[in-house]
């Protein structure tokens, strides 16, 4: 399968998913309440496990590390500044009593510029290597639960019914194939456009894991519970090793016969 339609797939994914995890919100919303945190500690490993496990290695391969320091680097600015102008903020659910009817509007323009981003993230992993694809997926779908969890949220504490906030979700979500094709438009023009891409995915990675979402834990100090979310993040981490070992496995047979038609 070509990177392109495997990148709209994960995207189309995502999208999904996310919206199951909003539409469990509307119907079982005490179960998630006590479930979310749990859920973030899980994408906080599955976050970080993506970058040191999988994109740094395949930055390193290019071997230009000042180069992928200095983009790191404007990965985690770039994710700052979405954060402070365009007011994306994730509550998940523990601290949405602060937000105000206006704040409904900037929720839906932050989180699709972030959707965007997220397409980026997959169309660019999908480029490079399709096992990289897959993990970064997995990684942004364990993020992006929690993260559409809180913006639906926040939209009903804005005034909004819950089959208009599921339907600017939904709508917002799509963003993210903007993402994609803007990748696969510069790919055709800029060669090795994924050498400037992958590090800034590790930056914006980085980002939300240690500066946006372990906050998030650090509300709950309880001891026994705040050892389940280290539990949580450390499976986070093995579950991204399981799916590099497993997606390799899967796909070393087409990647072997590949390799004897080249010979042939």
């Amino acid at each position: 399968m070509s990177p392109y339609a495997s990148a709209i797939i994960a995207v189309a994914s995502v999208s999904i998913v996310s919206l199951l995890g909003i539409v469990l919100l509307a119907v079982h919303e005490p179960f998630l309440r006590k479930v979310l945190l749990s859920l973030v500690s899980f994408s906080v490993g599955a976050l970080l496990g993506n970058v040191f496990l999988h994109l740094l290695p395949e930055i390193a391969e290019d071997g230009n590390f000042e180069q992928a320091g200095v983009l790191i680097l404007v990965g985690i600015l770039l994710s700052f500044a979405i954060e402070q102008f365009i007011h994306w903020h994730h509550c998940h659910l523990t601290d949405c009593e602060e937000h105000v009817h206006p704040v409904g509007p900037l929720i839906l323009i932050g989180d699709g510029a972030h959707n965007v981003m997220d397409g980026v993230l997959i169309a660019t992993s999908f480029l490079v290597d399709t096992h990289l694809g897959i993990a970064t997926t997995v990684a942004v779908v364990l993020h992006e639960i929690p993260q559409e969890i809180g913006d639906f949220a926040v939209l009903i504490h804005s005034g909004f019914g819950k089959h208009r906030a599921i339907f600017l979700n939904l709508f917002s979500a799509l963003s993210a194939f903007v993402g994609v094709f803007l990748v696969f438009l510069l790919s055709e023009r800029v060669e090795g456009i994924e050498t400037y891409l992958l590090p800034l995915a590790a930056g914006n990675f980085l980002y939300i894991a240690i500066a946006d979402l372990l906050p998030e834990l650090h509300k709950d100090a309880h001891p026994i519970r705040a050892l389940g979310q280290l539990l949580c993040i450390v499976a986070g981490v093995v579950l991204l090793y399981g799916v590099s070992e497993v997606s390799h496995t899967l796909l070393s047979p087409e990647a072997h016969a590949h390799e004897i038609h080249e010979e042939l």
